[in-house]
């Protein structure tokens, strides 16, 4: 019978408040207007806008058909990460093995290791559910921007409401992409938990200092806001 300790109980929970807090303040927090995804949102209605004073739009169905290749290569990545945790279940006692000639710090303990291990692919999955979303909320998108007619531009107001949809549908695309990459960096952090418990705890407090600090305080963030930050990165070379 498995048998949880109570250091493991306050890891997982510390795990689950941890990518909690993190969405909170990315996306719903007071302070969600100051993040990297707010200012990329912003750029995408840009997008939208500046796309109806051209005549010829390849430029803007080749970006949106990336966006869309990129959500793909995520998403097959998910399904074969999803294959590794079914065939990490299925060795578990040769992986601590390994473990113990190499020296890693993996407890042994197959019962645990088993269900921590469905918890990975549980975590894989809602990913790979994510990019699938993600895929064709950019189909959409590259449906919405074809509807919209040539000889649109900014007094059409037609073509403008088109051109907000399509933005909203790629905001949201961009979003649900954004949650999916989020669950492969969580899943990265609960690898620690392998390792014990306290491990865990540190592995997900560094993944998610290092995701609140791309939010709130990259070189990224501040290269996409309008102002001197982005010619002082420029002009530094960074």
């Amino acid at each position: 019978m498995l048998q949880i300790q109570l250091s493991n109980i306050i890891a997982i929970f510390f795990f689950i408040f941890a990518w909690g807090l993190y969405s909170w303040l990315a996306y719903r927090s007071p302070w969600s207007k100051h993040t990297l995804s707010y200012a990329m949102d912003a750029h995408r209605y840009r997008w939208m806008r500046a796309m109806l004073k051209r005549e010829v739009r390849i430029a803007d169905t080749n970006i949106a058909s990336g966006l869309q290749q990129g959500t793909a290569f995520f998403a097959s990545a998910s399904l074969i990460a999803i294959g590794g945790t079914v065939t990490l279940l299925s060795a578990m006692d040769e992986v601590a093995n390994m473990a113990k000639l190499l020296e890693l710090p993996f407890l042994d303990d197959p019962l645990q290791n088993e269900a921590k291990t469905f918890g990975l692919m549980v975590i894989l999955a809602y990913a790979f559910f994510k990019f699938g979303w993600a895929y064709r909320l950019f189909n959409y998108t590259t449906i919405v921007m074809g509807s919209i007619p040539d000889d649109a531009h900014d007094e059409n107001d037609e073509a403008v409401e088109a051109s907000l949809r399509a933005a909203r549908l790629a905001t949201l695309a961009g979003r649900h992409f954004s949650n999916g990459q989020q669950a492969l960096f969580f899943a990265v952090g609960y690898l620690g938990w392998y390792a014990g418990p306290y491990i865990f705890m540190g592995t997900t407090l560094m993944v998610t200092l290092v995701l609140l600090r791309r939010q709130f305080f990259s070189k990224a963030r501040k290269a996409v806001l309008p102002g001197p930050n982005a010619q002082d990165l420029v002009s530094s070379g960074a």
